[in-house]
């Protein structure tokens, strides 16, 4: 997956201002400790110059609010306009994604108007980035080259086994009075405890991917405190997890093909050819090529897939990924790939603390299963349909088989108690397929779904989308929502597909990227 921004608050300017809080409605033998103001101090960057930012102290245990604290980095940045509409919370997604960027670009995205009615507030969920302690559980994990995704022998399918255990064995050394309380129930009390800190009645909330799950969870715990709620490429809340990743694995096969048939388009560019089945052949063939041999004794098959998902996030990186597949497949070149790897790919500090959240949320939400024949069945059922990730999201997920905590049961997010939430959603999202957004839709009742009809790009408003950002800031502006009379609202067109363009012009797909940057990837 692409690397992660980095957070903009580091632990010594999100410390200085700590405050401890609670939820008003907490539970638990003793009284609720008194709550305190945040105090926020400057952390602006040239990009966002009036970013601010603070830490909070919350339980570990919301049933027990005197007992052991952990810390929450937060970011702001406040509102200017008279009329004010209170907080607006955002998360990025993952789980794992650091939500302290995401503030300031909502807040210099949104139209000035808009966001100049709202306090925009970010967070680092338990566990992750500047919050306190962060976790890290094998730094490990995706050093390259891992074996072969593919469990083809016996010897591979134990190699890739054995890292998944370990990788649960060292969460549980390291973080094992810790985990148990790492969970999206957790997180959505954290943010209740943030709105408590923040003397807020009621919150507005605007979240991505996994972030849309998390804030259905809030919803169905909070009702009475949510004012506003925008959910963007939409999580299936009736399948977590063990089911939504194996439906993800047909979307991003699709979004793979799609990559196929738009490099067959241009072959005056990427001479691979027309045929968009043969160009795929050609992909699965450097695949195996790769296996064998590594380039640059980094890039494996594991770490190829790794290289080509995000561009199922996100078509602006389809130009140099083609060129990097191009490149290998015409001129046995293969350094523009093993730079696509590292831009795109290549797990940093802060990827590894997003991984090993991911998987400590995933494994402690629902139940998994543990006898790994039911896995392999599964998988190869899939991976005969749909191959391009199947294998290497099982082993993302394998964790989750050998996890030290036991599972909640899923959150039934249904409500009927909420105003009316807005709900974005592409056609063909490969991360959050779209029966995702329309279950979304059905369960709250009173949300208004606008589609963007043939999109797949995950994280869709706030990127260019004209049609799209009208019914986010109408919504945003004085709670306007679209109500049609079929399955979706409203509907908008798609962006164009992006165009070839020279080799290594990658400073043009980052200009167009910088939200996809700051989503939480795999959920």
């Amino acid at each position: 997956m692409k690397k992660r921004a980095t957070a903009l608050c580091g632990a010594a300017a999100v410390l200085a201002g700590m405050v401890t809080a609670v939820p008003a409605d907490a539970s638990g033998g003793s009284a609720a400790a008194p709550v305190a103001t945040l105090s926020w101090k400057k952390c602006a960057t040239s990009a966002y110059p009036t970013l601010q930012c603070a830490s909070l102290k919350v339980p570990l245990n919301h049933a027990d609010p005197r007992g052991r604290k952990i810390t929450l980095a937060l970011s702001r940045v406040p509102h200017t306009a008279k009329k004010y509409q209170g907080p607006l919370l955002v998360n990025p997604g993952g789980p794992g994604g650091s939500g302290l960027t995401l503030a300031g670009y909502l807040a210099s995205s949104l139209p000035k108007k808009v966001a100049a009615q709202y306090d925009v507030i970010g967070f680092d969920p338990r566990g992750v980035g500047a919050s306190r302690p962060a976790l890290n559980c094998r730094p490990t994990q995706f050093a390259p080259a891992r074996p072969n995704s593919l469990p083809d022998t016996g010897k591979t399918e134990n190699a890739n086994l054995k890292r998944a255990e370990d990788f649960a064995r060292a969460c549980a050394a390291k973080y094992g009075d810790v985990l148990p309380y790492i969970d999206t129930v957790s997180a959505a009390e954290d943010i209740d405890a943030i709105r408590t800190a923040l003397g807020a009645k009621k919150i507005n909330y605007f979240g991505y991917s996994y972030g849309t799950y998390l804030g259905a969870v809030y919803a169905k715990l909070h009702p009475n405190r949510v004012r506003r709620a925008v959910l963007d490429s939409v999580v299936d809340p009736t399948g977590v997890w063990y089911e939504d990743n194996l439906q993800q694995d047909h979307a991003f096969d699709d979004r793979h093909r799609a990559l196929m048939a738009w490099i067959a388009r241009h072959n005056g560019t990427y001479r691979l050819g027309t045929d968009p089945r043969k160009v795929e052949g050609k992909w699965y063939a450097m695949r195996s090529a790769l296996a064998r041999k590594p380039a640059d004794g980094k890039v494996g098959a594991s770490e190829l897939e790794d290289t080509f998902i995000p561009g199922g996030y996100y078509n602006g990186y389809w130009p140099d990924l083609a060129a990097a597949f191009a490149a290998f497949v015409n001129k046995k070149d293969d350094d523009p790939l093993v730079e696509a790897y590292e831009n795109f790919a290549a797990v940093d500090t802060s990827g590894a603390n997003g991984y090993s959240v991911y998987a400590a949320v995933q494994c402690r939400d629902a139940h998994w299963p543990r006898d790994w024949d039911r896995w392999r069945d599964d998988n190869w059922g899939v991976y005969e349909k749909a191959p391009f990730m199947t294998w290497n999201n099982a082993w993302y997920n394998a964790p989750c088989a050998f996890w030290p905590t036991a599972s909640l049961n899923p959150v039934d997010v249904s409500n009927d108690a909420l105003p009316p939430v807005l709900i974005f959603q592409a056609t063909d999202d490969a991360a959050t397929p779209y029966e995702g957004g329309v279950m979304t839709h059905h369960l709250l009742r009173g949300s208004s779904l606008v589609v963007e009809q043939g999109g797949g790009n995950h994280g869709i408003t706030l990127s260019g989308n004209a049609c799209l950002d009208r019914h986010l800031a109408a919504y945003l502006t004085d709670g306007t929502v679209p109500r049609g009379t079929g399955e979706a609202d409203a509907v908008c067109k798609k962006q164009p597909d992006p165009k070839p363009r020279k080799a290594r012009a990658a400073s043009a797909a980052s200009r167009g990227s910088t939200l996809h940057g700051l989503l939480g990837f795999r959920g």
